[in-house]
């Protein structure tokens, strides 16, 4: 179907089971399913592959890609892509879920992605990306991956009304990231918390950081953060609600922490931070 068809076709992928190996699409399509259409990558396969622009991916359940040591194999791999859609899928037992390099404006929303988690090396992330800009990543249900949704050099992009829980490592994990801004979501019982790196310009608004418990574990860690706003976002039964260290220009206010461990601690390699309007109720600290 991928072979005959042209700019701007639409392929109805009806439901049934396909073992089909690894898909190449690289023409501005949409492929929609109908029902239960499940594409099967027995685990050995990465199971499509997309790259170009105007592409639709909805209403698919991927399930059982491969695994590799030396590469990133996915349910869903996009590179080089400009104004992709991918809405709406079920992905089941994957390395990595959907996994985006190198791309710009597009959308991945409304999907259920579901990991069996292994060990931190050998699981994937749910949703990776790597050098990007201007991506909406909305409305996701991830959980039993390693990272939730892993940002690397991404940039002017948003998260929103996502919830990432019982992940291995990080319900988000966000590296070298400037100017984002993520509003609306519930990180929940991940190993580590969430953990926001050397990025500046970041605005965290109205999330829920709840119950992420352990030794190493965090509400959410911010280190070598400047200029960023945490405004608004509730910290609930948190090891630490927020831990800061190499942190600068931070305005932190309208916060409620409860029933944390520590509510925050800032280490003395943080200065001109400002916190106001912040709710503190039954920490331990």
């Amino acid at each position: 179907a991928i072979g005959i068809a042209r700019a701007n076709d639409t392929i109805i992928l009806r439901p049934g089971i396909y073992k089909e190996g690894n898909i190449v699409l690289t023409k501005s399509v949409s492929i929609i399913g109908q029902g239960n259409s499940i594409l099967d990558g027995e685990n050995k396969y990465e199971l499509l592959t997309v790259s170009g622009k105007n592409i639709v991916i909805k209403n698919i359940q991927f399930r059982n890609a491969g695994y590799s040591a030396l590469n990133d194999f996915a349910s869903i791999k996009i590179i080089d892509a400009t104004n992709v859609v991918i809405e709406g899928n079920t992905i089941l037992n994957s390395y990595f879920a959907i996994h985006v390099s190198n791309s710009v404006s597009f959308t991945i929303r409304n999907n259920k992605i579901t990991g069996i988690p292994r060990s931190e090396q050998l699981t994937g992330n749910g949703i990776h990306l790597w050098k990007c800009a201007h991506a909406l990543i909305e409305n996701n249900h991830v959980q039993g991956h390693r990272d939730g949704i892993y940002f690397e050099f991404v940039t002017e992009s948003v998260i929103q009304n996502n919830l990432s829980e019982n992940n291995i490592r990080y319900g988000l994990h966000f590296m070298f990231s400037h100017s984002d801004h993520y509003i609306g979501n519930t990180f929940r019982a991940n190993g580590a918390g969430v953990a926001v790196m050397f990025s500046k310009k970041v605005r965290m608004e109205n999330n829920h950081f709840e119950e992420n418990w352990g030794p190493s574990s965090y509400g959410i860690l911010l280190k070598e953060i400047t200029d960023g706003y945490i405004c608004n976002n509730t910290f609930l039964k948190n090891t630490v609600g927020i831990y800061m260290e190499g942190s600068s220009r931070m305005e932190v206010q309208k916060n409620s922490f409860q029933d944390n461990g520590w509510a925050i601690k800032v280490q003395a390699s943080c200065d001109d931070n400002s916190f106001h309007n912040n709710n503190f109720h039954g920490n331990s600290f």
